[in-house]
């Protein structure tokens, strides 16, 4: 039987909802589901080196005053950070990351070395389109 796919549409570049896909991540990767992740948006920002070595640039979505009583909670409960879920996810079944060339080009992000080593390659719109089009499964975070 052929592996299911999953389209991840990440637009968020929020540390709780970064959060939030990488343990979607994991459980697709426990699955064997091919994973393709677009980066939209504030997530292209999220995955420009400069923010995402510096923790402190990540905010929280909503009650962004919540964040350190979110982080400590994460580490109380040996929660991994978000690039931790999405390394692991990649070395466990294939998961690509795709960064918006638009959104890449609002934050800075021009070519493929500005953003992390996740990132595999920088695409236009329309091939999230129809990723998303072919999916067992569509989410948008």
């Amino acid at each position: 039987m052929e592996n299911k796919k999953m389209c991840m549409a990440l637009f968020s570049g929020s540390l709780d909802k970064l959060t939030a896909a990488g343990i979607i991540l994991s459980g697709a990767a426990a699955d064997d589901m091919e994973v393709d992740v677009y980066v939209l948006l504030q997530g292209a920002r999220a995955f420009k080196k400069e923010i995402a070595n510096d923790k402190d640039k990540i905010m929280l979505a909503e009650n962004p005053e919540l964040r350190e009583e979110f982080v400590e909670s994460l580490k109380k409960l040996n929660v991994k950070e978000w690039q931790d879920f999405f390394k692991e996810a990649k070395e466990i079944t294939d998961v690509k990351f795709h960064i918006c060339g638009l959104a890449g080009k609002i934050w800075g992000g021009e070519k493929l070395e500005d953003f992390i080593d996740l990132a595999d390659d920088i695409v236009g719109i329309g091939e999230y389109i129809t990723a998303a089009e072919e999916a067992d499964i569509h989410l948008f975070i």
